[in-house]
């Protein structure tokens, strides 16, 4: 048998070759292959076509080492599991800063004046536009810019202390 083997070498390299493996994969392949075939033949067993017998013994563990190449680059893990994503939500330090803004800033919308403080709140946080605003108040847009500009020095002093 080891004829035979030594005989289909280079069939089996050239095969393996074939098919994407390095030289050194291709020796290392061809060597458990003999490996594999010597042992079969060592428990008894036939070969009646040694050529046969040994590409496809062969090209079996191109397939099983590949099939370990690449399990390696999958994972059973979940994707949360394997990525750590930032959370999204504010810390505890941020949330009370943010709430301590907004009071300083209603504090400061409430020195500015109570007219002035529904023209800013109607204006930024409901999106009306100056003439809807002179509208519901029956004033001059003119005056609307007035209240919307005390609003706006008030929160700016407020912002730069």
């Amino acid at each position: 048998m080891l004829e035979a083997f030594l005989a289909h070498v280079r069939h089996l390299e050239r095969i393996l070759r074939g098919r994407g493996r390095t030289r050194e994969e291709t020796e290392d392949l061809i060597q458990e292959t003999f490996i594999r075939v010597k042992r079969f033949l060592d428990e008894g067993g036939e070969v009646r076509e040694p050529q046969a017998f040994m590409v496809t013994t062969a090209l079996n563990l191109s397939r099983d080492a590949r099939e370990r190449e690449h399990r390696e680059l999958y994972s059973p893990k979940t994707l949360e599991d394997l990525v750590q994503l930032p959370d999204g939500r504010p810390t505890p330090d941020e949330v009370l800063a943010a709430q301590q803004r907004l009071i300083r800033l209603s504090n400061a919308l409430n020195r500015a004046g109570p007219r002035a403080r529904e023209v800013f709140l109607m204006s930024r946080v409901h999106g009306m536009t100056y003439p809807q605003i002179a509208s519901h108040f029956k004033l001059s847009v003119s005056a609307i810019e007035k209240y919307m500009a005390r609003a706006l020095v008030v929160l700016g002093e407020e912002l730069t202390e």
